[in-house]
């Protein structure tokens, strides 16, 4: 969690308490971390505060708070605080499911107030076993050193720390940390045997499961700001089709950028009476080339031979757009092409 500050020196604190100092300021506890936030990057105005606050907070509160900071940490802390106690570590997927449904909640707080670029992410992951800890599952390896200063069921901070077969060692600068306390962790997922704590949810080791977490970035932009590439049919010179296929050029009329995003479309040939008779194609328009000509897409289409009862016709070469995350397209372009073939050959499908 104090790697998630403003920091140029961190080190564990030479004491019981297991507190990560940030520039000689401890890191434990919101004001702390709001005295941290304001030796960041020189005029932003910052602050920090608890989830459970912001959510409280009306409109007017909210808005006025990102009215006046360039900078804001909101901490949530619903899934430790149910998974590190004996009596409620049983529940700690309901409070995993409990968070995400706050995260959204406070996704759309933040928005509301105009805060355009948000960061989830999370200080560590854990392991959980929804089942009795067998004797397997705790570390055989003996704790050994000059000094323990801490230990909880995943790590142990203290001085001359005896490296052992079932624990790894660190030294504070293979961590990147300063100062001279040393780490052990068990390795896999085996615990450290500790009194009075709950033994099925852990954190605070080296697993994939503890060291990896999701960073999801959000970025609001004002809908009147943005708008879709729009997508133009060149199509053959004199509209008739004469072969079992047909080349066509589409062309993106300006380039991809954030504020002018991609088009996805369908496109295929169809009867008058809205059969497909050719092969279909999804198509994606997001070329940012600024170059004209890089932003042409050719696209090839077979007849089928249901484009035999249509010969002589006119049949409709239609792009469709997809009506959000529904099953339903609608027009979105569409040239007009005769088909006159004299015979079909071995391209029908």
């Amino acid at each position: 969690m104090a790697s998630l500050l403003p920091n140029r020196d961190m080190r564990i604190a030479d004491n019981d308490t297991s507190a990560v100092i940030v520039d000689g300021q401890s890191s434990q506890g919101t004001e702390n971390r709001r005295k941290i936030l304001a030796q960041g990057r020189e005029g932003d105005r910052t602050t920090a505060l608890l989830a459970d606050d912001l959510l409280k907070m009306q409109r007017d509160d909210y808005r006025a708070l990102f009215r006046d900071h360039d900078v804001i940490y909101v901490y949530h802390n619903l899934i430790d605080a149910t998974g590190d106690k004996l009596a409620t570590e049983d529940r700690v997927f309901e409070a995993a499911e409990k968070t995400l449904d706050e995260l959204v909640q406070l996704v759309k707080k933040l928005a509301a107030a105009n805060a355009n670029n948000l960061l989830i992410t999370a200080d560590h992951g854990f392991i959980y076993q929804h089942r009795p800890i067998d004797e397997s599952d705790f570390s055989g390896s003996e704790v050994v050193g000059e000094t323990i200063l801490f230990r909880n069921r995943r790590f142990v901070l203290g001085h001359g720390l005896k490296p052992q077969q079932g624990l790894k060692h660190y030294k504070p600068g293979e961590v990147r940390l300063q100062g001279d306390v040393e780490i052990l962790i068990p390795k896999s997922i085996n615990r450290l045997r500790l009194k009075g704590s709950g033994s099925r949810f852990v954190h605070g080791g080296a697993t994939l499961q503890e060291a990896v977490v999701p960073v999801v970035r959000i970025n609001k932009k004002r809908q009147s700001d943005t708008s879709i590439v729009d997508v133009e049919i060149i199509g053959s010179t004199n509209q008739v089709i004469t072969a079992s296929q047909i080349s066509v050029r589409f062309y993106q009329s300006v380039p991809a950028t954030e504020k002018m995003q991609a088009r996805r479309l369908r496109a295929g040939i169809f009867s008058q009476s809205g059969e497909l008779i050719s092969d279909s194609h999804e198509l994606v328009f997001d070329f940012r080339s600024e170059n004209p000509r890089e932003r042409e897409h050719p696209v090839r289409f077979l007849l089928s031979r249901k484009a035999d009862d249509c010969n002589g016709q006119e049949v409709v070469l239609r792009l469709e757009e997809q009506h959000g995350d529904t099953s339903h397209y609608s027009e979105y372009r569409s040239a007009r092409y005769i088909l006159r073939r004299s015979f079909t050959n071995d391209f029908d499908f």
